[in-house]
């Protein structure tokens, strides 16, 4: 697939047939996102993979419960049971459904991508250039296989119980989660706000001819 419509077509995708990932494609994923570009090389990321094993599964489950109350709070707090939300075929409607979607069948996911870093100062409001970029490049080449994922951080809620039964070292963040699988739907294209709105020329707010 070219680059371009990789990047023009990669969405969030939460919800995913039952296949699974096969380790050729798995590896080129993972292989993709660690060409990813790092603070000084460094080179700090590191993915732990959730598929079916003992532990992967254990995690899952943490992880779906943990994902299910993340849900019900946003739910709540952003209005998705009330206005726009409850008027069917409504953009906000069909975000919720694809939502409780995505956490009722959480541990159904096939794959499930930690995405870590190895912090080597104090926590700082840079860190994340040193494995974002990385979870982009697993996105991705995720796309470009016909696969489908999304970045979460719903991990947070359970993610103390998370490190004691994956054995996550002290030092080590979980800076993501990434579900992945094959999309029950389609992707993109992507909808975003027009170029005008979003890039200027020389000073501020000034329009850019070339967009």
């Amino acid at each position: 697939m070219n680059v371009l419509e990789a990047i023009a077509t990669t969405r969030a995708i939460r919800r995913y047939r039952p296949d699974p990932i096969s380790d050729d494609d798995l590896a080129t994923i993972l292989f993709s996102a660690t060409r990813a570009p790092s603070g000084s090389n460094r080179q700090p990321f590191r993915f732990l993979v959730l598929r079916d094993g003992p532990r992967a599964r254990q995690a899952k489950a943490l992880l779906g419960e943990s994902f299910r109350a993340g849900w019900a709070e946003k739910r709540a707090e952003d209005g998705y049971d009330r206005g726009s939300a409850v008027a069917e075929g409504s953009p906000k409607a069909r975000t919720a459904r694809a939502m409780q979607h995505f956490v009722d069948h959480f541990e159904e996911t096939p794959v499930v991508v930690l995405a870590c870093l190895v912090r080597y100062r104090a926590p700082n409001p840079y860190e994340g250039a040193s494995i974002y970029p990385a979870c982009q490049n697993l996105l991705l080449a995720a796309r470009a296989l016909g696969y489908g994922g999304v970045l979460t951080q719903w991990h947070a809620f359970v993610e103390a119980e998370l490190r004691t039964l994956l054995e996550i070292p002290d030092g080590v963040t979980i800076s993501a989660t990434i579900p992945l699988g094959r999309p029950m739907g389609r992707h993109g294209p992507v909808r975003r706000r027009p170029l005008p709105e979003l890039v200027f020329d020389d000073v501020w707010e000034q329009p850019a001819p070339y967009v």
